[in-house]
């Protein structure tokens, strides 16, 4: 018995301080919210940001604010209601309405005429723009309503290539509706990016967390990341791996046409994270930086928030099998619960490599204490936190078996079809 223990023990401790030695090369992650990203001095290309919604009124014209109050030079924002049955569409028309008279004139008259208002027949789309611009800074707003889903899409993907055909930007950053920006964020963004040349570029935001349970939460979630993804390592070509996120996709327009635009993601239901493997797989350049700050977001609500908003994520990150999502759970309950199981019943000196592991996850939330609010002291947590994590990917699988497929936005969609659809 005392061999079980002290064998477990070693593996959960090795493997715990292997992950503190990977995560010390976290510090290598740019950060865009420092002064030397600062650059006005610089010709920055044209930026196109593209928004899908669906039924997001509540927090659309918040979003829309703060990108049409960016301090980029020149920029459009395509908006697009995505079959929405709330007041998303409403507040968009209410939105670029109000833009139009609110435009102040420049001084050059011929760049400020405001485009006229037309429409585009078809089943799926109609499309409203707007123009301005204020204080030298040249912006477009485009509305644009999808009233149906074409054969073979998922709705976010669709949503997303419908917004990109009318865009006219050297870079399109895809972003979701209830992201919200400082002033300077894309402008910083561009800066880096075009300083180090990177086709694709994931900014991480500021996460606002309200409660106990809610950083709880957060913090072992970002534990859970660090063993699937590498972020240091997405720029170098060799290493296979790659990140995407959906508040901040930032991609150079070449780039993206020559992965297959989104037609190549149109049944995929993590299609942030697979729109970067496919930028890594056609060998373009990616990268990852931190920019405290510049895009705070609230990415869920409450305790069990976490669990509502991973519903339809966990168990497509296991390609729809069902030993594999299994296996997950296995595998984090041992990494993550059993090293506080063992600091308390394994007999006498075999519980030190468990307090080797326990110690080796409270590093780690100094790590993340660095660049949150979550204090160190949430390792005591951690087996809480991880076991709603299990009880995620669990509820997960069991809501896609139940219905045969992931029900995302309203819409159901069949295992077959996604798994069929996978990249």
């Amino acid at each position: 018995m005392h061999y079980f223990w002290l064998i477990t023990g070693a593996i959960l401790a090795l493997v715990w301080l292997d992950r503190v030695r990977d995560a010390l090369h976290g510090r290598d992650i740019a950060d865009i919210a420092n002064p030397e990203w600062d650059r006005r001095d610089l010709p920055l290309p044209k930026l196109s940001i593209i928004i899908p919604a669906r039924n997001e009124g509540s927090h659309l014209e918040a979003a829309l604010r703060s990108v049409l109050a960016l301090d980029y030079p020149n920029f459009e924002v395509i908006a697009i209601d995505d079959r929405s049955t709330d007041d998303t569409a409403a507040v968009m028309e209410k939105f670029a309405a109000a833009r139009h008279e609110d435009d102040v004139v420049p001084a050059e008259p011929a760049s400020s005429a405001p485009t006229p208002v037309r429409s585009v027949s078809g089943p799926a789309l109609g499309r409203r723009p707007g123009q301005g611009a204020q204080s030298g800074i040249s912006c477009a707003l485009q509305i644009v309503h999808v009233t149906e889903l074409p054969p073979g899409w998922l709705g976010k993907p669709h949503a997303m290539y419908v917004g990109a055909q009318p865009a006219t930007g050297d870079w399109l950053l895809f972003t979701d509706a209830d992201v919200r920006f400082r002033p300077d964020a894309l402008r910083r963004a561009i800066v880096y990016a075009e300083n180090v040349r990177a086709d694709h570029l994931l900014v991480f935001p500021s996460h606002e967390l309200h409660s106990v349970g809610e950083r709880m939460m957060f913090a072992a979630f970002t534990l859970l990341f660090v063993f699937g993804h590498k972020p240091w390592r997405v720029h170098d070509p060799k290493a296979k791996d790659f990140l995407g996120f959906g508040p901040f996709n930032l991609i150079r327009r070449s780039a993206y046409e020559q992965i297959g635009t989104a037609r190549a993601l149109r049944m995929e239901v993590i299609e942030d994270m697979k729109l970067g493997k496919l930028v890594k797989d056609h060998g373009f350049t990616q990268r990852v930086a931190h920019g405290p700050g510049l895009i705070p977001w609230r990415w869920f609500d409450g305790t069990l928030g976490i669990v509502r908003v991973l519903k339809k994520n966990l168990f497509a990150s296991m390609n729809y099998r069902y030993e594999k999502a299994l296996g997950a759970c296995f595998l984090l309950a041992c990494l993550a619960i059993f090293p506080f199981i063992g600091a308390v019943l394994a007999p006498g000196w075999t519980r030190a490599p468990f307090f080797i592991a326990i110690a080796a996850i409270c590093a780690l939330y100094v790590g993340i204490s660095r660049r949150s609010e979550i204090s160190p002291f949430y390792f005591i947590l951690h087996p809480i936190g991880n076991a709603l994590l299990i009880y995620a990917m669990l509820y997960s699988m069991a809501h896609a078996v139940r219905h045969g497929g992931v029900i995302w936005r309203d819409t159901l969609y069949r295992l077959d079809e996604l798994r069929k659809g996978l990249v």
